[in-house]
């Protein structure tokens, strides 16, 4: 625009220079065409403007647009397991995890990487600040006693734990087999050595009850926790708690190796109640957990990640394998897995290390 009107005023004075006084109108008309130029020039450069502005406004409306498309590719690819009535525990539909918020190597270094800890799900008055702790010593896949400490500060530490043993030696009868256990109501409920039968110790007395679960159980790492890579040492019955109890999960010949969910009644001695089959079979599954009366099961993603993947809800028997609800993990494996129903945490034993996340609830 700067060239068309340097040129424009250069014509203009040899215009003026050469044409006759009565030829000024003439010129009168061009110098009014140059200021009309001059104006036109205003304009464009006005228009340039305008027109760049809609340029990065349509830009971020893209951007934006686009955002929005790949929150809704995420919601879809991660949606909520199950909804949960209000009547039943009143948290909603879970629809994530998120953490760590507890990892910690224990004190045993990663000299024992099988184990499990936690909280008892129904404490006694004056424990709810307890923790308790058990290490697989014996070839990671047997124990025989329970440590507990006052705090989770103290677990953390390794300072004034208390030991309660079930037996002396290791492994006999009634000890523990497999890293999969739960404490409730002041009893350790886990596998019995070499058996198909539920343990339930006290804390307390130190006197052992079991139950027998059918006599075409998988035990002894015949339905253990697996993927493609490894399968999980002596993980034939997963014991699981949540807002309703005690829960043991296994699988059958009969149910061709399928999951199977068995409600344990914590009386003295226990007892089996309801039991609920599914169609998934337990050696496509890493861990499994109980919230609210729905199952929840994850796989092996990555060194990196874990998935809740399945879900089965014991009150319509529904069942769901898309769910993507992905575990960050601090190691590559995850022995244990369970929910406290108390403050709705997850807690892993990971390779030795001890860890937890929080659920995320809608």
């Amino acid at each position: 625009m700067d060239i068309i009107k340097d040129g424009m005023l250069l014509l203009f004075c040899e215009t003026l220079f050469h044409y006759s006084f009565f030829e000024l109108p003439k010129l009168l008309l061009f110098s009014l065409f140059v200021l009309k130029l001059e104006d036109m020039k205003d304009t464009m450069v006005e228009l340039e403007k305008f027109d760049k502005m809609q340029v990065i406004k349509k830009y971020r409306e893209n951007q934006i647009n686009k955002t929005l498309e790949q929150c809704k590719d995420e919601l879809k690819a991660s949606s909520p397991p199950p909804t949960v009535s209000p009547g039943r525990c009143g948290l909603g539909q879970m629809v994530n995890v998120v953490g760590p918020r507890t990892y910690s190597i224990t004190v045993y270094s990663t000299s024992y990487p099988y184990g499990a800890w936690g909280r008892d799900a129904k404490p006694a008055p004056g424990d709810e600040n307890k923790y308790w702790l058990v290490m697989l010593t014996s070839s990671n896949v047997y124990g025989h006693y329970v440590r507990q400490y006052s705090t989770l500060s103290t677990l953390l530490l390794g300072i004034g734990p208390k030991d309660t043993y079930i037996s002396s030696s290791n492994p006999t009868t009634n000890t523990i087999q497999g890293p999969n256990m739960v404490m409730y109501a002041n009893a350790l409920y886990y596998n019995c050595y070499y058996s198909y039968s539920v343990c339930q110790f006290n804390m307390t007395t130190r006197s052992i009850s079991t139950v027998a679960l059918p006599s075409d159980t998988g035990y002894n790492n015949k339905f253990p926790f697996a993927h493609l890579g490894t399968t999980y040492s002596y993980t034939d019955m997963d014991f699981v708690t949540d807002e309703h109890g005690v829960y043991v999960i296994y699988a059958t010949t009969s149910n061709f190796g399928n999951v199977i969910i068995s409600k344990v009644e914590t009386s003295n001695p226990p007892v089996l109640n309801k039991t609920w089959f599914t169609s998934l079979h337990k050696k496509t599954v890493t861990n499994t957990f109980m919230v609210c009366g729905v199952l929840y099961a994850t796989r092996y993603v990555d060194k990196e990640t874990e998935q809740i993947f399945y879900s089965y809800d014991t009150k319509t028997n529904k069942e769901r394998y898309d769910l993507k609800i992905n575990i960050k993990k601090m190691q590559t494996n995850i022995e244990f897995l369970n929910y406290d129903p108390r403050d709705h945490l997850l807690y892993a034993y990971s390779d030795a290390y001890i860890v937890t996340y929080e659920l995320i609830f809608q």
